[in-house]
Formats: structure tokens, sequence, C-alpha cells
């Protein structure tokens, strides 16, 4: 027998959704959900994904160091070469790290550490590449073929039994991930079956939303946040019947926003864009969808390649930089810098500084100029009057948003993010696109590389939405790598 709350009838449901009237839109009432229901439920689940991130850095140290061990009795040059190379240990957990290999766990029910051996390959092959590279410089003594091939044997073999082991020791000092089943009736008692039964799930079904569809007046996120609060969920296995994409896409939203892992069937993979590791549950395919936002590991992460790339960035470009401040000077009466007030992570205001591209109190002009902006919700001129002939030259090559890497310097910035729109275009952003402020705005993002100047204000938000949801540092790369060919097309911003 199902629980009583598991079923929502039609009515009921009406009865419920008339009871919330008059408190906002839907996001709204999701939001205000999560600040109630985050303190305990959020704080649980990152505790138990951490513990699981750290158990499997500690095996990949111990795994790394029993290989290191292996490639010195090899080497037979005595204690001396110990200490230098322990310090290649890291080296393998920020490989793994990049790779996402510390963050898959959260995304799956079924923690699978043979589903990790291609990638498990890539980071023993890079890391003694990198050993046998740094040979000379770290004095580790001279490596021959047989060095090399037992350190790889043995770091890959210790890798995947460590990895296991690491598992199954977490499993044993953690509760199973308790899950609550929502959708099709049929679709969630296979689900259950094959959770409760699949060998290798750590989990346990503790509810279950039974419903035809999954739209908000069947499944009010209200009581879905309630169950949850109550239940102690750590997961929500979505199992939609519908082909309304958007209801299952704003379901995921709210779940997400509770601060809850989520599965999706793969019915409606397109709802959920490429930020999904599939799921092998005794043969029953799951999509594990990624959190919103970033785990602080990835955040350090990120916040260090900033300020890498800013520091290294200001050093080589600071005699451009003060060449074209000279220009600006000559050109033109003024300031060198424009300063603009724009909005930051989470709503935050900062001021933004850039080149001075137009004549002196431009912005007091640009009423005056409105009816020939160019971009749906954002303002934008291809040939505006305002600009002076150095503003013109720096603008078309992308020179003028260089001081603002003193911006991603003071954490205000990133290098790669959502775009920092001014006052005015932010108010225009409402419900789920707001959480596009989840991570600090970029000088670049996705929304330039396509050619931001053109592309409407709602297309925009909801690339940064996309970007921030599926987040990774390779990603970033390839996005700066994508805006340096774009300014050497010249295309501008």
């Amino acid at each position: 027998m199902r629980s009583a709350e598991a079923f929502f009838d039609a009515a009921a449901a009406r009865r419920f959704q008339n009871e919330l009237k008059g408190r906002g839109p839907a996001e709204q009432q999701a939001a205000a959900l999560a600040e109630s229901a985050q303190p305990s439920g959020s704080a649980r689940i990152e505790r138990r994904d951490w513990r699981f991130r750290r158990m499997l850095a500690c095996s990949d140290a111990l795994a790394t160091f029993g290989a290191l061990l292996a490639c010195l009795q090899l080497l037979g040059n005595g204690d001396t070469l110990s200490w230098r190379l322990a310090a290649l240990i890291p080296l393998v957990i920020l490989i793994g790290k990049l790779l996402g290999l510390y963050d898959r766990d959260e995304l799956v029910m079924r923690k699978s550490t043979l589903e990790e051996a291609p990638a498990l390959l890539q980071v023993v092959t890079l890391f003694v590449l990198l050993m046998w590279i740094a040979e000379k410089p770290l004095a580790l003594g001279e490596l021959g073929g047989d060095q090399v091939l037992v350190t790889w044997l043995t770091l890959l073999g210790a890798l995947l039994v460590g990895r296991v082991v690491a598992r199954r020791v977490a499993c044993r000092v953690t509760e199973p991930e308790r899950c609550l089943l929502l959708g099709d009736p049929a679709m969630c008692d296979r689900a259950r079956a094959r959770i409760d039964h699949g060998a290798g799930v750590h989990a346990e079904v503790v509810g279950e939303i039974a419903s035809a569809r999954i739209g908000e007046q069947e499944v009010p996120l209200a009581m879905l946040a309630e169950i949850a609060t109550q239940r102690d969920v750590q997961r929500v296995v979505i199992a939609p019947r519908s082909t309304d994409h958007g209801d299952v896409l704003n379901l995921v939203r709210a779940v997400k926003s509770l601060g809850l892992h989520v599965s999706v069937l793969p019915r409606l993979l397109e709802v959920v864009g490429s930020s999904v590791v599939v799921d092998d549950v005794a043969g029953l395919r799951v999509l594990g969808v990624r959190r919103f936002g970033l785990t602080r590991s990835s955040l350090f992460l990120k916040r260090g390649f900033d300020i890498l790339g800013a520091g290294v960035g200001l050093v080589f470009l600071a005699p451009l930089m003060a060449l074209v401040a000279a220009a600006i000077k000559l050109d033109s009466n003024g300031q060198i810098l424009f300063r603009q007030p724009r909005i930051g992570k989470e709503g935050r205001p900062f001021t933004m500084v850039k080149f001075r591209t137009m004549v002196d109190g431009a912005e007091a002009g640009k009423q005056d100029l409105l009816h020939l902006n160019e971009t749906d919700g954002l303002f934008k001129i291809g040939d505006d009057p305002r600009i002076t002939r150095v503003g013109r030259l720096i603008r078309r090559t992308s020179v003028d948003e260089l001081p603002q890497l003193l911006n991603v310097l003071r954490g205000e910035m990133s290098l790669v993010g959502p775009r920092p729109l001014v006052m005015e275009d932010d108010s225009r952003i409402s419900g789920w696109d707001r959480r596009r402020l989840h991570l600090t705005p970029g000088m670049t993002g996705p929304w330039q590389v396509l050619g931001p100047a053109r592309i409407p204000l709602q297309e925009m938000v909801k690339l940064d939405y996309l970007y921030v949801a599926t987040w990774s540092l390779w990603g970033d790369v390839k996005i700066l790598l994508q805006t340096i060919s774009f300014v050497f097309r010249r295309e501008g911003v």
C-alpha cells in the first residue's frame, strides 16, 4: 500500500493551488520554500557528498604513494628520492578533479568504479607523462622504460582497487540515500523495484508521488517541499509520462532549488541539456542531473584560475593598456576609465571599469537614441554616434574590456561567467532566469562568442543559466579560446 499523501487527484491539487493564490509566481514560492528547507537538508546532503569526495581523494593519494614506492624500488637510488616523488602525489588529485572524478558520485545512485575506468586511464597516462617530463627539473633520477611501465600499471590498478574500497567504506559509514519517486505510477513502480533490489545501489525509496502529469496543478511545489523535509529526502527521481517539457523543466529547477539531487528517467533528455550522467540501476537507465551550482572545491578551482589568468594578463598587457590610456587622453576630454554600476553575483551591485570609448557625458544622451536600438531587451547601436575615434578602434578589438581584469582580481568578476548587466536590463529578468547570478559575472561567456550584440536579452539569460548549470573548467578554457578567436576576427562586443 502506498501512503495517502503519495497520491494527488486533480480536484485536491486544484484546491491546494487555490490556497496558494496571492503568494506570487510558482518560482517565488519555490524559492521561499527552498530557504526554509535548505539549512538542515542541504547540509546533510553536502556532508554526504563531501564524505565520498574525501574518501576518493584519500584513496587516490594512497594509490599514488604505493605506485611511486614501486617505482623507487626499480630506481635503486635509496631514500634520497622519496621526498621528491611524494611532491607529485597532489598532481593525481588535481587531474582527477579536472576530469570530474570527485563530483560524479553525487549525480548517480549506483556509484560504480568501473564506469570511471576510461577517465582513470587518462589520469594515469597524463600523470606518468608529466612525471617523465619533470624527471630532470625535479632530479628524480634516470627513469627508464621499466620504471615508467611499472608506475603506469601499478597506479592504474591501485586507483581502481582503491576507489572500490573507498566507496564501500563510505557506503558502510553513510546511511542509504533517501529517494522520493515522482511521476508516472508504472514507471515509479519499476524504479522502486530496481532501486530496492539493484546491486551496488546504496539508496532507498522513502516516498512516492504518483501522477499522470508533472505539472504544478498535479504536483504542488509546496507539498513537494513539505514531503522532502518531513522524510529527509536527498534525491528526487522523476519519471514523467507527459510530453510537456516545460512542466518537467520547471520541476527539475524547483527540486534543485531545494538543494536536492535529481535523477530523471531519459524520456526527456533534451530538457536537461548536457549536465547529466547516465546511471545504470540494475538495467534501468537513469540520468543524474547535476545540482545547480558549484561545490566549494570547484569554486576554489575557478577562483584560482581567475586570479592566475588576471594576474598574468595584467603583467603582459600593461604596456598595451598604458598605450591605450594615452591615446584616449589625447583623443578626447574626460576620464580614461569608464565606471558603471552592474549587477554581480547573487544580485549584489558592483562598479565595472572599462576604457572610455564614448564622449564625456554620453550616458546623458542615451534617451535621445532609444529609437535606434537594434537589440531586443538590451541597448545596442551598431554605429553609435557617441563613440570616439579611439573608442571605435579599441571596441573592435575588445581592448576596452581589459581594465576588467582589475575587477577579476577584486573578486567582482570572473574571466568567464554570466554577462554583467546594468540595473535597468537586470530588472527585466525574473523567475528561474535570475539564478544565472549564482556565479560571478564574467569578462566573456557563451553570450560573447555567439555574438552578444545581437542576441535578445531572454536568449542571453538562458545561455547564462545553462552555463551555470553545466560549468566545467575545461568549458571556461574553451570559451576563452573562442573569445580570442572572436577578437582576432575583429567582430567586437
